[in-house]
Formats: structure tokens, C-alpha cells, sequence
């Protein structure tokens, strides 16, 4: 059943070919097998699953079904769920238990969806290569010797390997685009707002969102209109009205107008990536599109401005990690300083304590207007590059990485490596406009993808443009080899 998308499986639970009880087995059993050579799951909710599979049979009994009724997914281990061990990866809450349920997860559990298990992240998901968890690294699918991306690389191992259906992610500076692109999946990041963050374990509040990960563009509209929407609990929740992600799902693309930034085809950019990304293009001008260059001038300017605004804000966003009301707390504290420094210092891995280091600097008295503000001010500069850039593009297309994914170890041991690795993705981020990864080929047997890049709350649009371009290839449809069969 691994290759089988959400639609096919749910027409299977209908006609009662088989049940939701039976599909979830198949995917426990598959976890127990295969997983631990990929570490894609921090835990793993056999007897929850079980049951939710067993109301979800209920309900299709009783007519009671929507299309995701029964369809067994992964969340991401940063989604606040009610009773259920939620870690963000880290030590310091290696043994917290929400009391609540974040937005994004409750709408997927309302939709009837099977909840299989927390996947594995980079800590407090600060990272791009998923080797930054308290649990341990995670392994690529498509080989065990390269990471599968980061911070969501868990959710999207998950998925390639067939371990579920579609997983959650979430993205702030590539980490649903990244790891999709280095795992062979879809992922889509939509326009800041659109998603609700209540009960999103928050890293950099201005950048955070959350979307879907699965094989297709299809199954991504299927599960982003489960969550997508406003949310009174969430002060940037947008309240745009959400569009039916599937209502144009098939529409023609002929006069669709591409965008190819010249930023994003220079120095840096493997020679084999790049084959692949204008192979892809090549295909949307089969299906009707036209392309033209555009410029996005101060691309080269948003490592340096992420790498301000996102530290700065996790800092502030992690003080609340103290040891005093949930979490690790250190040993025979001598007072309060003591288990402030100990517990943080204990619960903290180094890239955390790394990230809050600089992100406290840059807010500190003296610095703020330095290095905060102006960071601010080249976000602006950012945005209105791609505001310029849509009075004349439908989409912007390009590479979601420089490569294909690294060995595991590879770069990190330079910090500077591992952030270049993003400067395709961050600038998406910094301007709040939507992006996804979509598979477009392979790079010495490596997955490729093709980031697409849409106007404001313009998901429907992205997600017409990959269904469209997955309808003509068969990138999507490929599995790792380490998985067959199994």
C-alpha cells in the first residue's frame, strides 16, 4: 500500500476493500521493521493510532467520512499533542507532555486522520541536515550515509520510506523544502499566516509555518486543507479566506508565466542540479508555460539577515525554557541562577545554545539597531524583490539546494557550509510568500527538487503548477531501493 496516494487509499476505505485498523497495522508494522535504521520517529502511538484507526472504520460505517477518514500520518515533534509525548528534539523536554492540542494537528485528528507517531527534527528545529536531535541523527532513505535534510528530515524520511501516507512539517528558512528536496517528496510551505502556530513549539515567531509533506502535490492539497485557515488562538493567523486546494488542482498551465531569478544560477550551484532544475523548466514549457529571467537582487543578503532575525527571536522565544515549570531541570540546584544556568546549559544542544548566544547579542543594548534593525530593513529589501518580481511572473522557479543531500558528519564541523546550504530557501521566509519542493530527477542517484515560488496566499497556484508537472513525469512515484519490498 506504500505507493498508493490519499485519494486511492480513501475510495479503498469506502468500498470497504479494506479497513482503516488494517492499513494502520500495515504502517506500525513497517515502522517497527524498517525505521530504525532511519530513526525517522522520536515516538511511535501504536494503541492511540489503533484506536483513531478503529473510529475512523466507525465512521465510514456510518457514512460519516471525509478524505482523509481513516489515512494513517505523522506530526511532526513540535506540534503540542494532548497527551502525547512532544520533545521538539531536545533534552530540556525530553519528558513533556502537553495538556492541549496544537491547531494543526486537532483540524488533521478532526478530519479523521490516523496519527502514527512524532518524527524526528533538528533541535527546537534549528538546523539543515536533521543531526542537530537529542535522539540521534536521521538517516536518508535514499542512502543511510547522507542526512535527509533539516529540521523537518524525520517527517520527510517517514515519507519516503513509506513509513505513512504524509507527515507535518514545518518551515523557517527551508525546512519543509529541503528536506522534501533531498528526500524525493513533495513539500509545501504556504504564505506566513496561513496556518495557525497555536500550539507549534515556536523557534522565530516572524518566520515559523507550518505545511504539508507527502509524495504529491495532490496529497499536499489534501491535507493543507484540512488546517489551513484562521485561528482565534493565533494573533498572525490570517483570515484571508483559505481557497479549495483541489477545486483547480487540474487546471490547464498554458500562458502561465515563469520566472527563473539569475541569483539563483550562479557560483555555488552544482552544475548536475542545475541540468536537472532546467530539464524541469523545459517541461513547463511543453505544458504551455513561458519563461523569462528576473532578477531578485538581494538574495545574496539573506543568510546574513535570517541568521540575525531568527536567533533573535529564538532567544527570546526559548527563555521560557528554565526549568521551573516543565521540562529537564538540573540536579541539587544550589539556588536559582544555579538551575537557570545548569538546567538550560543540560537541556540545551550545542546548536541552541549557540543560535540563543548570537540571537542575545544582537538584541543587546548597543547592538540592537546594529544588527536587529538593519537585518529588519534588508527584509524589507527582500520583499520587495519579490513583489516586483510578480507584476511581471505567475511562479518563480529554482533549485530548493546548491546539492543534492551531504554525507552525514559532513559539515558540521563548519557552521558557515551548513547555512549556504539554505540560500535558496531563506529569502522565502524573510518575505512570508509561499514555496514548495517538488522532485524534478536525480543527481548520482540523488533526489533533486524543483523549488516553485508563489505570490501571497497564492497555494492553490502552486500546487495546480506541481500537480500538473507530477501528471506529466514520474520523479514523485520513484522509492529508494532500501525500501522495497519491505
Amino acid at each position: 500500500m506504500i505507493d498508493q496516494n490519499i485519494r486511492s487509499l480513501a475510495q479503498k476505505l469506502r468500498k470497504k476493500e479494506l479497513s482503516s485498523v488494517e492499513l494502520t497495522q500495515d504502517y506500525l508494522k513497517r515502522i517497527n521493521e524498517i525505521d530504525p535504521q532511519f530513526n525517522s520517529f522520536i515516538t511511535v502511538t501504536d494503541e492511540l493510532a489503533l484506536a483513531q484507526a478503529q473510529a475512523a472504520d466507525n465512521a465510514i460505517a456510518n457514512g460519516e467520512t471525509s478524505p482523509l477518514t481513516g489515512i494513517p500520518v505523522a506530526h511532526k515533534d513540535l506540534f503540542c499533542t494532548e497527551g502525547v509525548l512532544t520533545t521538539c528534539a531536545s533534552k530540556i523536554l525530553h519528558n513533556f507532555v502537553p495538556p492541549y492540542e496544537s491547531t494543526v494537528t486537532a483540524r488533521i485528528k478532526a478530519a479523521g486522520a490516523v496519527a502514527l507517531g512524532k518524527t524526528n527534527m533538528d533541535e527546537f528545529a534549528m538546523g539543515s541536515s536533521n543531526e542537530n536531535s537529542y535522539f540521534g541523527a536521521v538517516k536518508n532513505p535514499w542512502n543511510i550515509n547522507t542526512v535527509p535534510g533539516g529540521s523537518s528530515g524525520g517527517s520527510a524520511a517517514a515519507v519516503a520510506a513509506g513509513l505513512c501516507v504524509a507527515a507535518t512539517g514545518t518551515d523557517t528558512g527551508g525546512s519543509i523544502r529541503q528536506p522534501a528536496s533531498f528526500c524525493g517528496i513533495t513539500g509545501l510551505k504556504p504564505t506566513y499566516g496561513r496556518v495557525s502556530r497555536f500550539g507549534m513549539i515556536a523557534y522565530a515567531s516572524s518566520l515559523d509555518q507550518a505545511g504539508p509533506m507527502a509524495r504529491s502535490a495532490e496529497d499536499c492539497a489534501y491535507l493543507l486543507q484540512s488546517f489551513a485557515g484562521f485561528d482565534t488562538n493565533d494573533s498572525t493567523s490570517s483570515e484571508t479566506a483559505t481557497e479549495g486546494y483541489l477545486a483547480s488542482i487540474d487546471s490547464p498551465l498554458a500562458g502561465l508565466k515563469i520566472g527563473l531569478p539569475k541569483e539563483y544560477f550562479g557560483d555555488g550551484l552544482d552544475s548536475d542540479v542545475a541540468q536537472v532544475i532546467m530539464d524541469a523548466v523545459k517541461e513547463f514549457e511543453k505544458l504551455g508555460a513561458t519563461v523569462q529571467e528576473i532578477s531578485l537582487p538581494n538574495l545574496n543578503l539573506s543568510i546574513p539577515s535570517y541568521y540575525v532575525i531568527a536567533p533573535s527571536e529564538a532567544s527570546s522565544n526559548l527563555s521560557r525554557f528554565d526549568g521551573v515549570r516543565y521540562g529537564h531541570r538540573c540536579e541539587d540546584p544550589k539556588d536559582l541562577l544555579d538551575m537557570y544556568m545548569r538546567t538550560r546549559s543540560e537541556g540545551f544542544g550545542k546548536e541552541v545554545q549557540k543560535r540563543i548566544m548570537v540571537g542575545t547579542y544582537a538584541l543587546s543594548e548597543g547592538y540592537y539597531d546594529a544588527y536587529y534593525v538593519k537585518a529588519q530593513r534588508i527584509r524589507r529589501l527582500i520583499k520587495e524583490d519579490f513583489v516586483k518580481a510578480y507584476q511581471e511572473v505567475d511562479v518563480i522557479m529554482g533549485p530548493v539546494a546548491p546539492t543534492t543531500a551531504f554525507g552525514l558528519g559532513e559539515k558540521t564541523t563548519d557552521p558557515v557550509a551548513m547555512y549556504l546550504e539554505d540560500i535558496y530557501t531563506l529569502s522565502v521566509n524573510l518575505a512570508g510568500i509561499p514555496a514548495m519542493s517538488v522532485p524534478a530527477g536525480f543527481s548520482n542517484g540523488m533526489p533533486v527538487g524543483l523549488q516553485i515560488m508563489g505570490n501571497y496566499f497564492d497555494e492553490a497556484k502552486l500546487l495546480n503548477v506541481a500537480h500538473k508537472f507530477q501528471q506529466a513525469t514520474d520523479w514523485h512515484t520513484q522509492t529508494p531501493s532500501l525500501v522495497k519490498g519491505a
